[in-house]
């Protein structure tokens, strides 16, 4: 158990804190200029790395989970109700084939990775699976990654605080990169200058503070955006339960049932569509509500503060240090190929930075770091693909970790 001076159990103060931050996060990147150069997104994170760090907090909570199960789905369909229907088709395409490019990236990562530290780390077949299967999709991959491979509790423990580490580590620099002259002077950024064309002219105010101008909002605004989206959440899990038990899946399953079966057995990928549908067939009422962008960016805050939470740093030196130094690489390579691979197919850098983003985060940190930029044409299209990482994840373990397992 961890010795902290709030419990993990105390879940009043520890939705409390993370209100609080992330309240406290948004306020700081519409008043100073220094945090909204950062954005409020990095301020949240880097606030609940010191509160976990420090003993504050516990880096484990059923409170943490909740945010994940209940709060994430919550905002995903608040945050696409403004989002241009058609400009998603268009953009999807594009981004597909540069985060099947970055999937490449994560793939030769791992086996550099794993050929550079096997004589190192124990069992790193096992991890190796987890690791690239995870960098692919998710935390889902990553969980069935470990139950396939029977890999000890001990060794997923410290895997998942080596990846929590040095995820947040890496979405600091993803959110700083589009502000650096480095990659500004190399790479079009369409989506950063339409954001900086937005803020001009208001005098005295932060970037952030003129992107969420104050606007018209009623009770039943409210109530219109938090009951549709809880109604897309409920009808849309419960088709994608029914449907992840109709659909066989599984090590004998042929693949086309299994690609069916993550097609459309995944929660998520059935949220995104039922709401792209309905965007499509009543648009006028998705327009009509007024809200629902900032009701789920607040909600994407609370994600933010969530993230930095598990990344103990005093845990991973203690259990695993050569785990970071793989995941690092792992990430470096991906990065390299990515904006590699971006520079000459002439990307925008704001697209490469979410592929690289929803291969290593998933789909739900690509959107949120889209949200906090205000790219807000590239939410929808990013969650689409970044869905699909989930669907090839395991695939791509299973192999990498049948290989390895044959090295070790």
């Amino acid at each position: 158990m961890e010795h902290t001076l709030i419990k993990a159990d105390d879940y009043v103060t520890l939705w409390g804190i993370i209100v609080v931050w992330a309240s406290a996060s948004i306020y700081l990147e519409q008043r100073y200029s220094w945090a909204s150069k950062i954005s409020g997104a990095i301020v949240a994170l880097i606030g609940a790395i010191i509160l976990s760090n420090t003993g504050i907090i516990p880096t484990a909570s059923p409170v943490y989970d909740a945010v994940w199960t209940f709060i994430i789905p919550l905002a995903i369909p608040l945050l696409l109700f403004h989002v241009n229907f058609k400009r998603i088709w268009q953009e999807s395409g594009r981004l597909l084939i540069i985060f099947l490019i970055s999937s490449i990236g994560t793939v030769a990562g791992v086996i550099i990775s794993f050929f550079l530290l096997k004589a190192h780390i124990p069992m790193l077949d096992k991890i190796g699976a987890m690791l690239s299967a995870s960098y692919i999709g998710g935390g889902v991959n990553f969980a069935a990654m470990a139950a396939k491979f029977e890999t000890p509790g001990e060794m997923v423990s410290s895997a998942v605080v080596a990846d929590n580490l040095m995820m947040a580590i890496y979405f600091v620099v993803l959110m700083i990169i589009p502000s650096m002259s480095f990659f500004r002077s190399r790479f079009k950024a369409p989506h950063v200058e339409k954001v900086e064309r937005g803020s001009l002219g208001e005098d005295g105010k932060t970037l952030a503070e003129s992107f969420w101008k104050r606007k018209d909002i009623s009770l039943k605004d409210m109530a219109m955006s938090i009951g549709t989206a809880f109604l897309l959440v409920i009808v849309s899990f419960k088709i994608a339960e029914f449907l992840d038990g109709f659909i066989p899946s599984g090590d004998e399953t042929s693949f086309f049932l299994n690609l069916l079966n993550g097609l459309f057995g995944d929660k998520y990928l059935m949220l995104t569509t039922l709401t792209f549908l309905l965007l499509a067939l009543f648009p006028k009422y998705f327009e009509s509500i007024n809200g629902s962008q900032e009701i789920g960016t607040f909600l994407i805050y609370l994600f933010f503060v969530v993230i930095g939470i598990p990344a103990s740093i005093p845990l991973i030196i203690q259990n695993a240090p050569l785990l970071l130094v793989f995941v690092f690489i792992i990430i470096v390579v991906n990065m390299a190929l990515s904006l590699t691979a971006g520079k000459l197919l002439k990307y925008d850098l704001e697209e490469i930075l979410l592929a690289s983003n929803a291969n290593v985060g998933g789909p739900t940190t690509a959107a949120a770091m889209a949200i906090a930029k205000g790219w807000k044409d590239l939410i929808g299209p990013i969650l689409v693909v970044g869905t699909l990482g989930y669907i090839i994840g395991n695939y791509v373990g299973t192999t990498l970790g049948l290989w390895f397992s044959g090295l070790m």
